[in-house]
């Protein structure tokens, strides 16, 4: 061996770890809460939990996730500025789910080569989305792995904590027979399903360059819409005088039927009806061009609704008012009634819980009109 080996000829650039941060620093600064100690470049990020001990039962909520293969969609493109909402709305919308406000936030990004300019654009948005849902970035990390990732391919995850009131948790035990689904557009994919939709586009032969008239714009930047982040919203729809909302839904992996069963008591059916919405293009362009069958279509991809409430039947035109007024598109999706009293659909799939949650029954029924 004739030359010394240092971590730099190892394929760690410290120094660009370094500059990285220098440039994030704007964004992280601007995604913060009174509550937070410190600056940026701590061990660990500090929040001030004082104000949780004039709290009857504070009950803490955690939630941890990452993009997933949107990301690869993202290095394609070479656009990285967007991602972090997609992580974040996967983190932070998750606790929302249990009536908690999420509080802080921390990233984590592993890379093969650590390029600054591209590490401060997916911090920014990761900052920009945690300002938007009212969350605090505290901080993060940016790990450099040369030999198990290619230099320009990187992951990102976070992790989130917020707390409620025991009082005013939501879940099961509020859903009644007679509450109504309220649905939540989302704003196309979000992040899950990208496995799929990546085989069905290459099988196709379509490139993200492609443009596409139903989309407007091209397949790379349809694929890359960021993730609707719901939780300021859905926060100020649960505090919202003359609304009682019984349990929320995260849309994610497995789709509306499964992740709704999750939240509803058992002895319960909720009946929903495609009637009611549209799917965006993307969702039907998918499934056209794979021929995917529509029961998979449905449990990979949101279908156009990322978000569910229940709540009382006679409040739900006042829940949809307000959200439409915050820029979210809501309707009427079904209803729940008691099991045993349940207008079952023959010969039409019911879901029944999932991801070990022994829930309530979901059936979707009917057909989307047609689009325009």
């Amino acid at each position: 061996m004739s030359e010394p080996i240092t971590y730099a000829a190892a394929g760690v650039d410290v120094e660009a770890g370094d500059r990285a941060v220098e440039m994030m620093k704007a964004s992280v600064r601007r995604a913060t809460r009174p509550e937070v100690i410190g600056g940026l470049g701590g061990f660990a990020g500090m929040f001030d939990a004082s104000a949780l001990a004039g709290m009857t039962r504070p009950v803490l909520a955690t939630s941890t996730d990452g993009v997933g293969t949107k990301v690869a969609i993202a290095q394609a493109l070479d656009r990285h500025d967007t991602i972090g909402f997609d992580l974040v709305g996967m983190v932070v919308d998750d606790i929302v789910v249990c009536g908690a406000e999420p509080l802080f936030m921390t990233d984590y990004i592993a890379t093969g080569r650590v390029v600054p300019e591209r590490i401060a654009a997916i911090v920014s948005g990761i900052a920009a989305a945690c300002e938007q849902a009212r969350v605090a970035l505290v901080g993060g990390e940016t790990a450099e792995h040369p030999g198990l990732l290619e230099p320009d391919e990187y992951d990102v995850a976070g992790a989130a904590t917020g707390v409620v009131e025991y009082a005013d948790v939501l879940g099961p035990d509020r859903v009644v027979p007679g509450d109504v689904v309220l649905a939540l557009g989302s704003s196309g994919l979000h992040s899950n399903g990208y496995s799929l939709v990546r085989r069905v586009i290459g099988a196709a032969g379509w490139g993200l360059d492609r443009e596409v008239a139903e989309f407007g714009q091209t397949l790379g930047e349809e694929l890359l819409t960021p993730t609707r982040v719901y939780a300021a919203d859905l926060l100020d729809l649960v505090r919202t005088d003359g609304i009682d909302v019984h349990a929320l839904s995260h849309v994610t992996g497995g789709g509306l039927a499964a992740n709704l069963a999750r939240v509803l008591p058992a002895g319960v059916f909720a009946r929903l009806d495609r009637a009611t919405w549209t799917p965006p293009p993307v969702f039907t362009t998918i499934g056209e061009l794979g021929r995917v069958p529509r029961a998979d279509l449905e449990r990979t991809l949101n279908m156009g609704v990322g978000f569910v409430a229940t709540l009382p039947a006679d409040q739900a035109d006042l829940a949809a008012r307000t959200l439409e007024a915050r820029g979210i598109p809501a309707w009427v999706l079904g209803e729940v009634t008691a099991r045993d009293e349940a207008p079952v659909a023959g010969g039409v799939e019911v879901v029944h819980g999932a991801k070990g949650v022994e829930g309530g029954a979901v059936q979707v029924v009917g057909e989307h009109p047609l689009a325009g």
